[in-house]
């Protein structure tokens, strides 16, 4: 059985990976559908972000990561796909992945939709809050992958001098790593 596990996954978050991780063990193949939605702004590209989560799931030999553009239901029917996986943290969550459920049942009666509650350790966790925490300076290193928070702390470096003091404490093996900016090279010379 075929799920597609549908998001924007801008960035991917170790909450999302959980559900990946949890979701192989229950279906025979498990296909992360990265979203292209015209109507939001991401941090990153769609060919970055299936970088990113390809990366990320390496170790797990049943899952494919893939892009798509429209309707999920009308994605999961051409890739023959007989369940939606989406994750739960909160009430708030419920609510609304259960009216998505509803409207996505009346437009293909074949397609379930399953429900995995999140982890504890995750539940507080969204791609929203770690982009406003690495935004503001914090560190974000205990809520993506590591290659994940290298990429939003050079991100946020290249657009932000505070952020490049931040991204030069937060990862000291970025010393190595050439930034484009001017302010991240100033900051590797005032070390030396």
């Amino acid at each position: 059985m075929i799920a597609i596990y549908p998001g924007s996954f801008d960035p991917v978050t170790l909450g999302h990976l959980d559900i990946i991780q949890r979701g192989c063990r229950l279906f025979e193949r498990v296909v992360v559908a990265v979203l292209r939605n015209p109507n939001k702004t991401p941090l990153f590209t769609v060919q970055k972000r299936l970088e990113q989560i390809r990366l990320a799931t390496q170790h797990l030999t049943n899952v494919e990561v893939d892009a798509f553009d429209g309707l999920t239901v009308k994605y999961a029917q051409m890739r023959e796909a007989q369940v939606l996986l989406r994750g739960l943290r909160a009430i708030s969550d419920f609510e609304v992945e259960l009216q998505m459920a509803h409207t996505n049942k009346t437009l293909s009666h074949q397609i379930e939709t399953v429900f995995l509650a999140t982890s504890n350790e995750y539940s507080f966790l969204s791609s929203s809050v770690v982009k406003e925490i690495a935004k503001f300076g914090g560190s974000i290193n205990h809520l993506v992958p590591s290659h994940v928070a290298l990429d939003i702390y050079q991100c946020y470096a290249q657009n932000n001098q505070i952020s490049n003091q931040i991204v030069m404490e937060a990862i000291p093996s970025l010393k190595s790593i050439p930034m484009e900016s001017p302010t991240a090279e100033t900051l590797r010379q005032q070390e030396t």
